[in-house]
């Protein structure tokens, strides 16, 4: 069992139009959203669920007032200032460490579990998705990522898939070393501008520091053809294989308004190129 992972330097890139693609091209994939701050590939593929559970994604502390003494330890050694005078507890400022329960002399304090979201598995027209529905402004993306891949994992095998697809999230922070960390291949998804090859620059160190094979594809090359040369050129540094570069073109957009992947829309012009970047793709694993 493979798993690939599809990231970028930035967000905006097309990443996940091209997992909508390679998703309609395999067979017997298992799919895995791990952009939960932003996930998005339910919107397209309209999935209906199987299973859901809640995550916890981290713990707040609570005070028991009748057993309180009121020695103000756990006001002094709360790093958050998480709680007052009147030992309530400010759960938007507690990071749940457990400091105060551990400074505290008369047990009065304790941690409870904080549901993050919901882990979920779905039945799509492209295969199974393993997906999260996260709370608003909820924090511990890493954690669901952690829980999203472990389910995908589990799935894959009962159901003898032979790929993971992951969409993987924007940037180089907790959640996308949480979604590149153990897989097989990462496909860093860029595009043409100052910031895009910058950002690239730094999702590549990234990949490399977690011992990765990576490689790279170039969205709406055309659209500035002096940097797609210099994202060329900084490849070639750093030998990373470029498995192909998709031109601007505006059926990409009606693909996703139709809620379809370019391949579902079946154009003649950027179909093509899908096909022939997963079969590079395919090769990178051999």
């Amino acid at each position: 069992m493979q798993e690939i992972v599809i990231i970028s330097g930035k967000g905006g890139t097309g990443k996940t139009s091209i997992v909508l693609a390679f998703a309609s091209i395999a067979k017997n994939m298992m799919l895995a959203d791990c952009d939960v701050d932003a996930s998005n590939l339910h919107v397209v593929l309209c999935p209906e669920e199987i299973h859901k559970e809640p995550i916890v994604g981290s713990y707040n502390a609570v005070i028991s007032k009748e057993l309180c003494c009121k020695c103000e330890l756990c006001i002094e050694n709360c790093n958050f200032n998480a709680i007052n005078t009147d030992y309530d507890v400010k759960q938007e400022l507690c990071e749940g460490c457990g400091v105060c329960e551990y400074v505290c002399p008369e047990k009065a304090i304790h941690l409870e579990p904080h549901i993050a979201g919901t882990l979920m598995l779905s039945k799509t027209r492209n295969g199974l998705l393993s997906h999260v529905n996260m709370g608003y402004g909820e924090e511990g993306s890493g954690k669901l990522i952690t829980a999203i891949r472990s389910q995908a994992r589990k799935t894959a095998k009962s159901n003898k898939s032979n790929i993971i697809l992951i969409d993987g999230p924007p940037g180089i922070g907790c959640p996308t070393i949480a979604s590149v960390t153990n897989t097989n291949l990462a496909i860093i998804v860029c595009e043409p501008s100052l910031s895009g090859k910058w950002n690239l620059e730094r999702a590549i160190e990234l990949v490399s520091q977690l011992n990765v094979k990576c490689a790279v594809c170039i969205n709406k090359y055309d659209i500035n053809n002096t940097i797609t040369g210099e994202i060329y050129d900084l490849c070639e540094s750093k030998n990373v294989p470029i498995i192909g570069k998709i031109p601007y073109d505006l059926v990409m957009v009606r693909a996703i308004t139709e809620r379809k992947s370019i391949i579902e829309i079946n154009d003649d012009t950027i179909s093509p190129i899908m096909y022939d970047i997963w079969e590079k793709t395919m090769a990178l694993l051999q």
